[in-house]
């Protein structure tokens, strides 16, 4: 029989993720998808502690941020638009008032500290290696804020750059925590602002950076998302209306790959068994009050005080309480 695909291998690695590893995922928007999945079943991860970053130098840059004991202060922010930004930040930290906005923003810094002096296993995702550099400043931002264009000049990183920024700051993570492994994707979404070929550039930049991490630390990984989206399914049938961003198909057959590389059989066991829970919890009945809604309430309470009792290291208050709620 003839094949119509190329199809990857699954990948192994020398190391798996669990519920009692602490998660860290940052980078682009692509990050927020895998990082919800993860979030969603109950493994200790935080996601993006300053919003959604495209860039290598703003990541690695907020990596240095987390190891300081440097906070935001009104000197970091600037008005435009009527809300208070920070360019190492996405817009979702922005704000009307510039206390609320500080406010906001240390809080995460602050918890984002407390996480990363327990993270054994980091995600990077990398979006693009074209930076935008504020012309007054020179600063690579994180985000434009919607500033007029000819406050930036638009450039590609050099792949020395790309890995220079993060060979040095990765090292000092595995110094502090010697059970760190960390693992690089490339986005599948396309940048396509400069055009199709300079996006085939940029990613370019990214992969071979990324290789050379691997081969100067053997605690730095790759996971071939971009490859899954790009060689393997290669369809725009796999993309959202706009025919950039992978749909909810394709992100589900990542996450599949991904949890065939990295999640024993025990921690795929639990994983469906946190997912009957989740599924559960999106039960809305017609007749809440009825013996048999009632019974099944009963039921979901008891499976999750037996996963409480096996795995006490799981979260599951919230659904607990969800379902007791109900009771009569």
């Amino acid at each position: 029989m003839p094949t119509f695909r190329t199809e990857l291998p699954t990948i192994n690695f020398n190391f798996n993720i669990n519920h009692q590893d602490c998660l860290m995922s940052i980078g682009s928007c692509f990050t927020e998808n895998i990082g919800a999945r993860i979030k969603q079943l109950k493994f200790n991860h935080l996601s993006n502690p300053f919003g959604i970053i495209y860039n290598p130098i703003s990541l690695s840059n907020m990596l240095h941020y987390l190891l300081s004991d440097r906070i935001f202060s009104e000197a970091d922010l600037f008005f435009h638009q009527e809300q208070w930004h920070s360019f190492a930040h996405h817009g979702r930290f922005s704000g009307l008032e510039k206390e609320t906005t500080l406010n906001k923003m240390n809080q995460a810094l602050a918890e984002a500290r407390i996480h990363l002096s327990k993270v054994n296993r980091l995600l990077i995702t990398l979006g693009t290696a074209k930076v935008f550099i504020f012309k007054e400043t020179g600063e690579i931002v994180a985000n434009c804020h919607k500033l007029p264009r000819q406050a930036f000049d638009r450039q590609r990183l050099h792949i020395r750059d790309i890995a220079e920024a993060f060979e040095p700051i990765l090292r000092d993570l595995k110094s502090r925590n010697p059970d760190l492994q960390v693992v690089f994707t490339v986005s599948p979404v396309r940048h396509i602002r400069d055009g199709l070929i300079e996006n085939q550039r940029s990613k370019a930049a990214l992969l071979i950076a990324i290789q050379h991490l691997c081969e100067d630390m053997d605690f730095v990984h790759y996971f071939p998302a971009y490859e899954l989206v790009m060689d393997d399914l290669r369809d725009y049938r796999f993309y959202e209306a706009d025919m950039i961003h992978p749909n909810q198909i394709a992100i589900d057959y990542i996450w599949q790959h991904f949890a065939e590389a990295f999640f024993a059989q025990d921690t795929k066991e639990l994983n469906v068994k946190m997912e009957a829970i989740l599924q559960a919890a999106q039960h809305r009945p017609f007749h809440a009050q009825s013996q048999q809604y009632q019974a099944f309430l009963h039921k979901q309470i008891e499976k999750i005080e037996i996963l409480e009792k096996t795995y006490p290291y799981l979260n599951l208050a919230q659904e607990k309480m969800l379902f007791s709620s109900q009771l009569l």
